[in-house]
Order: structure tokens, then C-alpha cells, then sequence
């Protein structure tokens, strides 16, 4: 049994113990400034109320339930790696909030999560991929433990799990703002007439776009098509109505600006074209205007062959004639 002053510092002891594992729980720790290699301390400072608290009760929901990527750290308190990890930790749940789960236990106490994935060290990271989980989704992680090598490993995960983008056709404002204006770059092309083509041969050039997009689709590009002569707006904008058709251009709005495909559209040139722009090569031009264009709505494509316009027979049943056939004119 403690003596009186002992007992204090026991209880003293006890109380910041408590306080610790609370406060780790919350991706709290050494504040940013402490000392450390690396890049430990840089960028904004985190939330650590951002950094999920799970425990043997909550980990199925918060884990193994979503469809998410889910990064988890175990944990012990009293650990000093964990503890210089912390402000890291909620670093890259502040940055990847919204995007991807970031998330700690406690393994000395939710010790049935713990020795489910074997936990053995301190601090261990675990990755549960995006997508239903399983045995085979989760994964260690081995990186450095800075925040921007995390969040840069998180990103990169994430891309690799995301669906190939769509290729859509611009048949109204919001697919331009929501392929251009909320992405990195927006791939643009503007495709020939259907009766210059076919269906077959646009649905040529929309397979070299989806083979790209899956190619590129880390870069969370946008990529949106036109008819030729449909957006003529967007087509001045880019500087697209001197090269004929296909054409294809790159758009950066935050920079308003664009470079264009000057090779073929067909697999080699297309591919040739984005390398260039993906390492930031290339010459550019600036967009025409202070922002995009507006953009005429549109019928999208359905999918078949083109048909020419009908031409209307006139009818000169109710044309009074002369003699010699020649059309009266109508009295005012």
C-alpha cells in the first residue's frame, strides 16, 4: 500500500496514463515541433479528433464493413515510436479526410483485434484495400512514417482502386465543370461528325480514350468529348478549329491552360501526347477568355450510325398558276 505523498504520485501517474491513452486514441502525441528527422513536423498541423478511435467493439463497422481504404495503427501508450508518430498520424488523417479512413487502437486493451492480425510490434500499420474485405485485403505497411510519405501512400492506393473514368460526352455545363473545373486536367477531344464516321469508326476513337483513361486514371484526370460544330465555343476556346478532326487537348482551368495534340489520335500518338503532359512537358497556350466557355445543351449520341436529313417535299397544290405555270403573286 502507497504512502500519502506516494499515493499522490501514484494517482498523478495513473491520471496522465489515462490522459495518454486518451488523447493517443485521438492521434494526439508530441506536438510537431518536438524533435526528429526526417520530415517529421512539416506542413499544416492535424486534427487529431480526424483519427478514427476503434476498439474491439466498433472494428467490424469502421473497418471491415466499408468499402473504404482504411489505414490502422496499433498501438501501445507507453510506446515512444508511437508516441513520436502520433502528430503524423493526424496529419495524414486531416489531409486524407474524406478520402480515405485514418484510424488507431489501442492494442494493450482491444487485444481480440490485436491478435486477430497478429499485431507483434509497436506502432504496427495495417492496410485494409478499398473494396469488400477479406484475407487477402489487408496488407503491412512498411514506409517511412512521416505524414506526406503516408498520405502519399495513401493516394497512390486509392488511385489504384478506383474504377476507370468515364468518358463522357459534353452535352451540357455540368460536364465541363465537373470533368474540368473539380479535376487536376481535363482531356478534351472534339470528334468528327457521325456521318464522317459512323458509329464505328467514333467508337474507334472513344476506345482509345477509355484505354487511356484506364491507363492514366491515377492522375484522376477528366475526360469529356464533342461532336464537331456541337460546342463551337468550347472549339475557339481551345484553339481546336484549325487542325481538323479528331482533336484532342489537355486543359488545366486552375492555370487556364491547354496543350494540344498535334501527332495522330490513335493509340502511339495519343499516348505520346499525355506522357508529355503528365510530366509537365510540352508547350501550352493560354484559353481564350478569363474562364471555360458556356456550353450548348446538347442530344448525347445513341449509339448508331448517322442519318441524313430528310428533305421536305413542297407542296404547290395551293399555288394558283398562270397559263404558262408561272406562280401568282399573292395581293397584299
Amino acid at each position: 500500500m502507497c504512502a500519502r505523498t506516494a499515493q499522490a504520485i501514484c494517482d498523478s501517474g495513473l491520471s496522465a496514463l489515462k490522459s495518454m491513452v486518451k488523447d493517443r486514441l485521438s492521434g494526439g502525441g508530441r506536438r510537431s515541433g518536438s524533435s526528429g528527422g526526417g520530415k517529421q513536423g512539416s506542413g499544416k498541423a492535424g486534427d487529431k479528433k480526424d483519427v478514427i478511435e476503434l476498439t474491439d467493439s466498433n472494428f467490424e463497422e469502421e473497418v471491415l464493413n466499408t468499402k473504404d481504404l482504411v489505414l490502422v495503427e496499433f498501438f501501445a501508450p507507453w510506446c515512444g515510436h508511437c508516441q513520436r508518430l502520433a502528430p503524423e498520424w493526424a496529419k495524414a488523417a486531416t489531409e486524407l479526410k474524406g478520402k480515405v479512413k485514418v484510424a488507431a487502437l489501442d492494442a494493450t486493451v482491444h487485444t481480440v483485434s490485436a491478435s486477430r492480425y497478429q499485431v507483434q510490434g509497436y506502432p504496427s500499420i495495417k492496410v485494409f484495400n478499398a473494396g469488400v474485405k477479406n484475407a487477402h485485403s489487408v496488407e503491412d505497411y512498411e514506409g517511412p512514417r512521416s505524414a506526406s510519405d503516408i498520405i502519399q501512400f495513401a493516394l497512390d492506393k486509392l488511385a489504384e482502386s478506383i474504377e476507370p473514368p468515364e468518358v463522357l460526352q459534353i452535352v451540357k455545363s455540368q460536364v465541363l465543370k465537373e470533368n474540368c473545373e473539380e479535376k487536376p486536367i481535363c482531356i478534351v477531344a472534339v470528334l468528327p461528325h457521325i456521318l464522317d464516321t459512323g458509329a464505328s469508326g467514333r467508337n474507334q476513337y472513344l476506345k482509345i480514350m477509355k484505354s487511356m483513361g484506364e491507363k492514366y486514371k491515377k492522375k484522376l484526370w477528366g475526360w469529356i468529348w464533342a461532336e464537331a460544330g456541337a460546342q463551337p465555343k468550347l472549339e475557339d476556346a481551345l484553339g481546336m478549329g484549325g487542325f481538323g478532326y479528331p482533336a484532342m487537348a489537355a486543359v488545366n482551368v486552375r492555370k487556364m491552360k491547354y496543350a494540344t495534340l498535334k501527332g495522330p489520335f490513335d493509340n502511339n500518338g495519343v499516348e505520346e501526347f499525355l506522357r508529355t503532359v503528365s510530366v509537365g512537358r510540352g508547350s501550352t497556350s493560354p484559353v481564350k477568355g478569363a474562364a471555360l466557355p458556356s456550353i450548348d445543351d446538347t442530344e448525347p449520341w445513341d449509339g448508331k450510325d448517322g442519318e441524313m436529313p430528310v428533305e421536305e417535299d413542297i407542296d404547290l397544290s395551293d399555288v394558283d398558276m398562270d397559263e404558262d405555270e408561272t406562280p401568282k403573286k399573292e395581293e397584299l
